[in-house]
């Protein structure tokens, strides 16, 4: 299933000007749905973080069931290919902790910041685009010591879910999305 890519894709690839132009229209697209879910309000985002407000949850379970089906959609059709990357522990704990501390002291993530100063929050401009490049620069200058200490450790496969268990994606997702559309069910049920 990997190897399979198809010819729409190929012509994507040779094309950087397609793709330059796909990318900034996908990024704003982006921008907007976030702005109209309402994850990049800084309230939203602390109201979940205080467990009150289930917005971004709700945002991000759906993102997840229409991403997985869209993908392995994308796939079937010979529109898209998987390129998984290796993983480890070590990477997912450091990235997890620095994520967590920026996204608690600040109230938004990359994503929604991008978003927030797109709808003109200051706070996400100087907080969150100044915060993500000092971080970027800092963990560039730690890298060579946490790539030998920390981000190897408990490696991860380059394997997807369905080829863990070597069953048909359509096995995991559609009991995923049926799980998904439980739990964002229950959410408005509780009135979360």
């Amino acid at each position: 299933m990997r190897e399979r890519d198809g010819g729409a894709l190929q012509r994507l690839r040779r094309n950087q000007s397609l793709q330059r132009l796909l990318g900034l229209v996908m990024g704003v697209a982006f921008g907007v749905f976030l702005q109209l879910g309402g994850v990049t309000r800084y309230d939203v985002i602390i109201g979940q973080l205080l467990l009150y407000d289930f917005t971004v949850v709700k945002v991000m379970l759906s993102a997840v069931a229409v991403g997985m089906v869209g993908v392995y959609l994308l796939i079937h059709l010979g529109l898209a290919s998987l390129s998984i990357k290796p993983g480890s522990i070590g990477t997912t704990v450091l990235g997890g902790i620095i994520f967590g501390c920026g996204f608690a002291v600040l109230g938004y993530c990359p994503g929604t910041v991008a978003g927030a100063v797109g709808s003109g929050a200051l706070d996400a401009l100087f907080g969150g685009v100044v915060g993500i490049l000092i971080g970027a620069a800092i963990f560039a200058e730690l890298y060579p010591r946490l790539d030998a200490s920390v981000l190897q450790r408990g490696k991860i496969p380059d394997t997807t879910i369905p080829e863990l268990f070597g069953v048909h994606p359509r096995a995991v997702i559609v009991p995923m999305v049926i799980l998904i559309v439980a739990i964002l069910s229950g959410i408005e049920y509780l009135g979360l």
